[in-house]
């Protein structure tokens, strides 16, 4: 079983719908593709409400592509974790990911 490290948990307001391990964008919608991420979702939250972001410590995100363990990643369209490619670096890939949708440990940057 995987589990996470919350060091530092702060709350935004979601802009959105937001589901619990994706990537967060600053202001509390979800992270673009490439960008520089607050951090992660750590609760399923509605339109509106306080949304709480891991942004420091191990985090469990959801993979968008295969990767590996070591590999810096970034938010994709979906704001899940990918292996950067020239988009800002919002972690470190704990685990392995055959493919997408995958739950993988992120240490976050």
């Amino acid at each position: 079983m995987k589990t996470e490290q919350p060091i530092l948990i702060t709350t935004v307001t979601a802009q959105a719908d937001i589901t619990k391990n994706l990537f967060i964008d600053f202001d509390g919608s979800l992270c673009s593709a490439a960008a520089k991420s607050l951090g992660v979702s750590n609760a399923d939250t509605v339109t509106d409400d306080d949304l709480p972001v891991m942004t420091n410590g191990i985090a469990l995100i959801y993979s968008g592509a295969a990767l590996s363990a070591g590999d810096p990643v970034e938010a994709d369209a979906n704001a899940k974790a990918v292996t950067v490619a020239a988009g800002e670096t919002n972690g470190y890939a704990l685990d392995d990911a055959s493919g997408a949708d995958e739950l993988i440990r992120v240490l976050l940057k």
